[in-house]
């Protein structure tokens, strides 16, 4: 098993995952987060701290999807290790329905 990020991180990229994480396994895009899925240890302290509830272990309903895209995104966005802003507006788009097929965006963060 491993965790894995979806659609409700997209257009609010809050970090406080990325600050508990003890083995830095959290990637950055432009506008949402993904997790290497062998780097991740399922140790699942990242899933509580999450604001936008958008961290699942690859086990649920549904996560199949999101396991092929946190696989390939951490494969070539930059790692990040400590925590940042989110994106202006987070709170506000933290419940929105479909915002991957809305506002997805393929391109990397800066990482730190």
């Amino acid at each position: 098993m491993t965790y894995v990020v979806t659609e409700a991180c997209i257009k609010c990229k809050y970090t406080d995952c990325v600050e508990v994480c003890p083995v830095d396994c959290f990637y950055e895009g432009e506008n949402m987060l993904v997790i290497h899925p062998d780097e991740c240890i399922d140790c699942g302290v990242c899933e509580p701290e999450c604001p936008a509830e958008a961290i699942i272990p690859d086990t649920e309903a549904g996560a199949d999807k999101w396991l092929e895209l946190n696989t390939k995104y951490a494969a070539e966005w930059p790692n990040i290790t400590q925590k940042i802003d989110p994106m202006p507006d987070a709170d506000a788009l933290a419940e929105e329905e479909g915002k991957f097929e809305k506002y997805f965006s393929d391109k990397p963060g800066e990482g730190s």
